[in-house]
């Protein structure tokens, strides 16, 4: 397994932009996955979206595609999750997440709140 926290989120506006952090300390990533999920209160978490660590290869839930980008930096061991175009639906707090190959999601951080406000 390995440890990660987030880091970002916070109180914007609509149609602002946040960029969250996933810093990662464990073994070598080549064989992870990274992922972003929220959940809003009183409702189900989901994905956001999720990495290959090695071969960059994505995979983003309809509300994000066009307005989310998932990304790796491999020097810092750090993910990142930049949100554009932010919606009041998109108020959740913010989770992410690790899985060796296509394993379960094991590995969480505490999360990040997000708050979007009109």
């Amino acid at each position: 397994q390995v440890q990660l926290l987030e880091s970002g989120g916070r109180a914007v506006h609509a149609g602002d932009s946040l960029k969250l952090s996933c810093a990662v300390n464990g073994p070598s990533l080549d064989y992870y996955s990274m992922g972003w999920f929220r959940q809003a209160p009183g409702k189900e978490r989901e994905t956001v979206a999720n990495i290959r660590w090695l071969l960059g290869s994505a995979y983003y839930a309809d509300f994000a595609k066009g307005r989310f980008t998932i990304s790796t930096d491999n020097a810092e061991n750090t993910f990142y999750l930049q949100m554009n175009s932010l919606k009041i639906e998109d108020s959740a707090m913010y989770y992410c997440a690790a899985r060796r190959l296509d394993g379960p999601w094991d590995s969480w951080g505490r999360g990040t709140q997000v708050t979007v406000s009109s």
